[in-house]
């Protein structure tokens, strides 16, 4: 018996020391994002390759900041302020892990629901990782962010393809880094599978109360869904649509499309999200910059009754940032979509 627990023990303490040797969540998700850690990972930081990363990060978020963050900010403070601060829940689908704007638009919601088709993935112990390893992995975890932070979107086959090559697949990568440039401090991250596959981060800001982040694997095609069920239990919410695919101007996402116009106080959207005909009455929908549709991949998807709006009388010229499936500032259109 004296046996079992000596080495009972002992594996207790290696445990112990096992964990007081990794690295923090916090720290992983800072070590991602390019920004000074302390703990395990801190020697690594020291690195060639790290020390590039960080340099290339920083200089794509002081971009992203001057171009997005701060325009977007200043735009919904000025015209959509009461959901601005809102604590409501957010609703973010056909998001994949674009934790970014989500947070831009609506930086004091108590709860984030983003759901898409990439797997959540993982991130395994960096500290544990081989020097080679390491500078492959942070190399394809920018190429994976590429669009996003060049552009406002993500180019989902490029990031599949990318983050199929390395060892920090997924979606959790790039959530932890969004999570620390944003400066928030990441507490804890569980794996769920109710009511689909996907992830829970908890996570605060200083001075703040603890926020939490879903991010779900779910086919968001049909009608009413289990996944969709769930998210009802959280209450009336706001919503953001971006780069949406116009995969709800088809009948096939009619289930996702009912939800948002049941249970959104707000949605944020460009043309591709819910095309304007769809909206019920009782809703006022506003539009914001240029009305530019796509004549390409997207071209059948062009709404008369939108362009009407601008022909009868043109909303302001310019948004003052880029959004949607436009990079250029002066195509942005963006709508306001808010229950009377």
């Amino acid at each position: 018996m004296k046996r079992h627990v000596v080495a009972f023990l002992s594996l207790a303490l290696a445990a112990s020391a096992f964990a007081q040797n990794s690295p923090t969540i916090n720290d992983t998700a800072r070590f991602l994002a390019g920004l000074p850690v302390t703990g395990p990972l801190e020697r690594l930081t020291q690195d060639a390759a790290w020390i590039d990363h960080s340099t290339r990060m920083n200089a794509a978020w002081k971009k992203k900041e001057y171009f997005q963050i701060g325009p977007i900010s200043a735009w919904m403070t000025l015209h959509a302020p009461e959901y601005y601060r809102s604590s409501r829940p957010v609703y973010y689908m056909f998001s994949g892990p674009d934790f970014l704007y989500a947070d831009i638009f609506f930086p004091n919601a108590d709860t984030y629901i983003l759901a898409g088709l990439e797997p959540v993935g993982q991130v395994p112990d960096l500290s544990r990782q081989s020097t080679e390893t390491l500078h492959g992995d942070l190399s394809t975890l920018r190429g994976s962010m590429k669009t996003i932070l060049d552009t406002h979107y993500f180019i989902t086959k490029d990031m599949k393809a990318e983050l199929a090559r390395s060892n920090l697949g997924g979606t959790l990568p790039i959530l932890y880094v969004f999570l620390a440039r944003l400066d928030c401090t990441v507490l804890s991250t569980t794996y769920i599978n109710k009511p689909a596959e996907g992830v829970k981060i908890t996570f605060s800001r200083s001075g703040g109360s603890t926020q939490t982040l879903y991010y779900f694997k779910t086919d968001l095609s049909g009608g009413k869904s289990a996944f969709l069920t769930w998210c009802a239990s959280h209450g009336p919410g706001l919503s953001l649509l971006k780069a949406a695919s116009y995969l709800m101007h088809t009948e096939g996402f009619n289930g996702v499309r009912n939800f948002l116009l049941d249970r959104s106080l707000v949605i944020v959207q460009d043309d591709s999200g819910i095309p304007l005909r769809a909206f019920p009455k009782g809703w006022k929908v506003d539009c914001f910059g240029r009305y530019v549709p796509h004549a390409e991949m997207f071209g059948k998807y062009h709404q008369p009754d939108l362009a009407a709006i601008y022909a009868k009388d043109p909303p302001p010229p310019e948004l003052g940032f880029a959004f949607g499936y436009h990079w250029q500032i002066e195509r942005g259109l963006l709508m306001l979509a808010t229950r009377r």
